[in-house]
């Protein structure tokens, strides 16, 4: 992991860009309060971590919400940190993907159902480029100073998540924004979940296939798992929506 700038947002928190190989990211973490006694203190406990996953846009597009989100998370105790996707920003595009998105919008504009294929072509790639990705990631995030487990998990897309939630022990609750096409095979994937959820669905998503999201929840293997649906389109999640999901955090990472 390689540091190349480095700034302060309100004092309260420091933001770090990176690159990990050939993958850029972001780390916030929170800055702790000066202390005007010289009087000899132990060091602070490391931060619990919260891997951000962006949308599909590229960190440029996303960095009003996901700074948004660090910052709270900062305030409540925890570091942030989130990686460009495959295909995503300044990143060379996945075999297919375009053609594959051309196929779900030829779909979506003449009202028709989107194919198997075409979401398995438009997903499955970025999903197994993603979560080894994020792994290597965890693995250089925890290895720093001042971080340190319990981690969990915040964003779309939710085949991502879905799939590190099985195969990364040491994410211990997520949250997943239910806001893209799922494949079929994540539901199978889905009953290996067992880690507590916390789902967020935006009723009225006009690129959302809402029974699929539905589906999905209900095969997630969980004993605890919560559904939180709003009305409303992809982009109009409202506030209070992230204060559930920041409570559900420090419910389970603190």
């Amino acid at each position: 992991m390689h540091f190349t700038s480095e700034q302060r947002l309100d004092d309260a928190v420091l933001e770090r860009a990176f690159t990990l190989g050939e993958v850029p990211g972001i780390l916030w973490t929170p800055t702790p309060t000066p202390t005007p006694t010289p009087v000899s203190v132990s060091a602070p406990a490391p931060a619990p971590l919260i891997l951000l996953s962006p949308p599909p846009l590229g960190l440029r597009k996303a960095y009003p919400r996901l700074v948004a989100r660090a910052r709270q998370s900062a305030a409540d105790g925890f570091a942030t940190a989130t990686i460009e996707l495959p295909g995503s920003g300044d990143r060379p595009r996945l075999p297919g993907a375009e053609r594959a998105f051309a196929d779900l919008r030829r779909a979506l504009d003449a009202g028709e159902p989107v194919s198997d294929e075409t979401v398995d072509a438009l997903i499955l790639p970025l999903v197994d480029r993603a979560v080894p990705e994020w792994r290597t990631a965890l693995d250089a995030l925890l290895a720093l100073p001042g971080i340190g487990g319990p981690v969990g998990y915040s964003g779309g897309v939710i085949s991502i998540g879905t799939r590190l939630a099985v195969v990364e022990p040491r994410i211990e609750a997520a949250v997943l924004f239910a806001g893209s096409f799922i494949p079929r095979v994540m539901f199978e994937e889905a009953r290996r979940v067992t880690i507590p959820l916390h789902v967020l669905l935006q009723w009225d998503d006009e690129g959302n296939d809402r029974q699929a999201a539905l589906d999905l929840f209900d095969a997630f293997g969980s004993r605890e798992k919560t559904l939180h649906a709003n009305m409303g389109g992809h982009t109009g999640v409202p506030p209070y929506a992230g204060d559930a999901a920041a409570r559900f955090f420090t419910r389970h990472l603190k």
